[in-house]
């Protein structure tokens, strides 16, 4: 009993992880429609393994290569192993936010594959102020502030999917993965953000005070993204949850880029 209950833990992982990143999975891990619902609670865990990418990517290029230039290939690196999903839904939000006046109008921009003027701005300013902000964290700390940024943000996404309503069922980027998520499978989404956030802090990468001034910039974007698509939209939709993720991840950036500038007397 306790064999299968673990195992269909595990395919639920790696639903998760073939539904948001292009690592395949393997063959004996199977599908069904109903998985997919449920995969909600290791979206955090998803993270984690694209934080450990991103920041060997980082790591390796330090080695050799000025901070700026590891920040812009190790953010190439998770745009490329998550095909831009979430940043495609950051640019969806922009064009239906920035260019609607009416919640249908603004689903229809944001159902149109096109990157319109909001988008294609919003985006480019947004991956430039991502590299900017982890070229100036000292290199030793980007490697943390990703394990960091990464985890959480996602669970932030998922903490939408557990408080707000989906407002559009031919969202192909939610459905039908993030219609509906249980206290008890939030719970465990939490769970793993939690783990890693004590080994960051065991290990002595980052202090517990850093990493609480970047979770208030994260939880603070979230609750703003939040209050945006309901009073626009009424809910959410897979686009939205793509922006909450992206803007929460830079929010991290700044809050442990202000943290270190505020130990320093900066």
């Amino acid at each position: 009993m306790l064999m299968s209950v673990a195992m269909q833990q595990l395919r639920l992982f790696f639903i998760a992880l073939q539904f948001f990143t292009r690592i395949p999975i393997p063959r004996w891990i199977g599908f069904e429609a109903s998985w997919l619902q449920h995969a909600a609670r290791y979206f955090a865990l998803v993270g984690v393994v694209i934080a450990i990418v991103c920041a060997a990517v980082y790591a390796l290029a330090a080695i050799w290569l000025p901070a700026p230039v590891a920040a812009v290939l190790s953010t190439a690196a998770g745009v490329y192993l998550t095909g831009a999903f979430h940043e495609d839904g950051f640019a969806d939000v922009c064009d239906g936010l920035g260019g609607a006046s009416t919640p249908e109008r603004a689903l229809e921009i944001m159902k149109d594959s096109r990157v319109g003027a909001y988008g294609a701005i919003g985006i480019s300013l947004l991956l430039g102020l991502k590299c900017l902000l982890l070229a100036e964290l000292p290199q030793q700390m980007v490697v943390a502030a990703l394990l960091l940024a990464h985890p959480c943000s996602r669970l932030a996404a998922s903490a939408l999917i557990w408080r707000l309503d989906y407002v559009r069922v031919t969202d192909s980027k939610a459905k039908p993965i993030a219609q509906h998520m249980s206290s008890g499978e939030f719970a465990i989404a939490c769970g793993s953000t939690l783990l890693v956030l004590g080994l960051l802090a065991y290990f002595g990468w980052l202090r517990w005070s850093t990493i609480g001034i970047a979770l208030c910039a994260a939880g603070l974007m979230t609750l703003w993204m939040a209050h945006k698509l309901v009073s626009r939209i009424g809910g959410y939709t897979g686009d939205g949850l793509g922006a909450v993720q992206q803007l929460s991840e830079v929010a991290i950036y700044l809050g442990i880029l202000v943290s270190l500038h505020s130990a320093s007397g900066n």
